[in-house]
């Protein structure tokens, strides 16, 4: 499960050093980049369909992969969280990507910022099944950051033109108050509850429900 989000990464690096190393060759060979985005997700989709009947007759999975320990008090485990509401997020992510990229691969074809375009979008996968598949609430910060980046950049994509430019402003604007409403939020959770985990959170609320003792801050 780890690997989902990862899968788009190895095309958006070579993309990226090509156009370092060899632009010019990166550039006239643009248009086979839109074959290994589109199989990379395609496998992707398919590891989220496993995952998903998993879950029908399972239970969530959870693995943390690298843990942050400040004091004795807090510890932060990294890792992903698969349930089943994360398993059909998977696929309806990777579904809309592919299709996206199987249309934009036309309609992009004589455009400049061809390769620049689904370095964009390929990046912008990869922060949604990051942000999809985390386990706490700083992972979701981190990658709603991402995404809020990528979609700066896609709708600002052609820049040069002045509406393109004023809608990407008025974007980052907008994203950086729900941004600092969102981190408001998870420091409240962490206040009221003591724990980012969701696997906490879960239990915490689980175990107030039938005492009635849903805090109405929580709750609002």
């Amino acid at each position: 499960a780890w690997v989902i989000p990862l899968l788009p990464l190895p095309v958006i690096m070579s993309m990226g050093f090509g156009l370092f190393l060899i632009p010019t060759a990166t550039k006239n060979l643009r248009r086979i980049w839109a074959f290994p985005s589109i199989l990379l997700l395609s496998i992707a989709l398919v590891f989220s369909v496993h995952l998903s009947i998993q879950q029908i007759n399972g239970s969530s999975i959870y693995q943390y992969l690298w843990s942050w320990t400040i004091n004795n008090d807090f510890s932060l485990e990294f890792g992903y969280l698969i349930d089943p509401l994360t398993s059909i997020m998977l696929i309806l992510i990777t579904t809309v990507g592919i299709l996206v990229l199987i249309y934009s691969d036309d309609y992009m074809s004589h455009d400049e910022g061809y390769l620049r375009f689904f370095v964009y979008i390929s990046f912008f996968n990869t922060a949604m099944l990051g942000l999809v598949t985390s386990s706490n609430l700083i992972q979701i910060y981190f990658f709603w950051e991402l995404v809020g980046m990528c979609s700066y950049l896609l709708i600002g994509f052609w820049f040069t033109r002045p509406i393109a430019a004023s809608a990407c402003q008025k974007a980052f604007v907008t994203n950086r108050v729900g941004d600092f409403g969102l981190l408001l939020g998870i420091l409240g959770f962490f206040w009221i509850t003591g724990s980012l985990e969701f696997r906490d959170l879960f239990k915490i609320a689980n175990n107030w429900i039938p005492n009635n003792g849903i805090n109405s801050l929580l709750t609002t």
